[in-house]
């Protein structure tokens, strides 16, 4: 079992930046691709970005592609998304998630069978 705990969330204002982390406990997140997803109020949850188990290969939505940068300290048990010149259509609930790690750096939700509860991202126009 893996335990994940986002946090970093809050109140920002459009342009702004953010540093989310998810903390893993109960076993090393080496095991383990990392991704992020979102899910705003009346939407489906939607991906957001993923890395593999050793960092070497990395993956985007468009959405916000050149925008977040994802990346992992699997020393720490970390995972972390630096959201940069953030825009109100950002608003959401962040979910950290870990798949096996032979799904790499997955796009695809039900790759995923551990879930954190989720951190409130609100961006401000």
């Amino acid at each position: 079992q893996v335990q994940l705990v986002e946090s970093g969330g809050g109140l920002v204002q459009a342009g702004g930046s953010l540093r989310l982390s998810c903390a893993a406990s109960g076993r090393t997140i080496s095991r383990y691709a990392m991704g992020w997803f979102r899910q705003a109020p009346g939407k489906e949850r939607e991906f957001v970005s993923a890395i593999s188990w050793s960092s070497d290969t990395t993956n985007y939505a468009d959405s916000v592609k050149g925008r977040f940068t994802i990346s992992r300290d699997n020393t720490k048990n970390t995972v972390y998304l630096q959201m940069n010149s953030l825009k109100p259509e950002d608003t959401a609930a962040y979910y950290c998630a870990a798949a096996p790690k032979y799904y790499s750096a997955s796009n695809y939700p039900y790759d995923y069978n551990y879930w954190g509860q989720g951190t409130q991202v609100t961006v401000s126009s």
